[in-house]
């Protein structure tokens, strides 16, 4: 089970990308992709998950309806819901009560509370800020200058931050990937971890982060449909170039990464974690680059459908075209 940020404050400063647990299984690859599509590393499935629990126990019924006529498993009420709506799922229709649409919008409205919690200067944990605004409206949170107090609303909005924040740790999983040491490259492979889960995007993201794709010559297709260009992602190289920057500013591509690093080989038996690794086809050309893992393993992002994942070295591309590996 992978998931797609680290739990915590700030992916960077993370140890560990944790899996989701005790989630119904018609929302985690929704939670997933809510999470992936924002630039916040704040939001994290396990708090989304225990913010649906919250909200409507997960859900599915058409008669989720609260008596402030919030609808569905994220419980929107119309105004809010005009404005995050989306057809997510591509039944033809957005609707609240279905769940790919639901756990979307979700995710867009906490994406954008993070952004104003962050830009508000307010003295308060940015997640709890953003709940407090999802539930009681970002004007209630400024009026109070913060999570309004018990008070107001009968305590609804006081109680709803503080059991969401309990409840996270009852959908956090094991962690997938723990990343030691202080070095450039163990810090480029701890924030490579944060994106496991991302969704794969070719030509997709960049120094900042995931971004939207596009297609060409035959990639960031799925069944004849352009995926790229509606996922927002990373390809194998962007995720190497998003890992290392700013301390290293390594070019966009696999082929040009490679050159840039060329001149500082790495033998396989003396891999540290953080190393690149690239694969090449049989006229030479560098076709993909992961980063070492650790144990035999590589982080990458593999190709479109896929998400960054770690796994073993030796199956992570065909076996005969891994070419070496370098040091940023």
């Amino acid at each position: 089970m992978i998931a797609g940020l680290i739990t915590g404050m700030g992916a960077d400063s993370a140890t560990a990308a944790s899996s989701l647990r005790g989630v119904p299984p018609e929302f985690e690859p929704w939670i997933l992709r809510a999470v992936a599509e924002c630039e916040h590393p704040e939001l994290t499935p396990a708090l989304m998950a225990a913010q649906l629990q919250q909200e409507s126990g997960f859900s599915t019924s058409r008669k989720t309806v609260s008596y402030a006529s919030a609808r569905g498993p994220a419980q929107f009420v119309d105004g809010t819901w005009a404005t995050y709506r989306n057809d997510a799922d591509g039944n033809g229709r957005a609707d609240p009560f279905d769940v790919g649409d639901a756990v979307t919008a979700q995710g867009r409205y906490m994406c954008s509370l993070l952004g104003d919690a962050k830009a508000s200067g307010l003295k308060d944990d940015v997640r709890r800020l953003a709940l407090a605004g999802y539930n009681a409206g970002w004007g209630a949170v400024l009026h109070y200058g913060g999570v309004p107090p018990e008070s107001f609303s009968d305590g609804q909005t006081y109680h709803y931050v503080i059991n969401i924040m309990k409840m996270m740790k009852d959908y956090e999983g094991a962690p997938l990937l723990n990343v030691g040491g202080s070095g450039a490259g163990s810090q480029a492979l701890r924030r490579a971890a944060a994106r496991i889960g991302t969704p794969y995007a070719y030509g997709g993201g960049g120094p900042a982060g995931p971004g939207r794709g596009f297609c060409d010559d035959g990639n960031g297709f799925v069944r004849g449909r352009c995926a790229a260009s509606t996922t927002v992602g990373f390809d194998c190289s962007s995720l190497v170039q998003y890992a290392y920057w700013p301390h290293t500013q390594l070019p966009r591509t696999a082929a040009a990464q490679y050159e840039a690093t060329a001149h500082r080989p790495v033998a396989r038996g003396e891999l540290r974690p953080g190393d690149l690794l690239f694969w090449a086809h049989r006229d030479g050309h560098i076709y993909h680059v992961g980063l070492y893992a650790g144990g035999g393993r590589v982080l990458h992002a593999p190709r479109t459908g896929r998400q960054v994942e770690v796994v073993a070295l030796d199956s992570a591309m065909p076996a005969s075209d891994y070419r070496g590996a370098t040091r940023a």
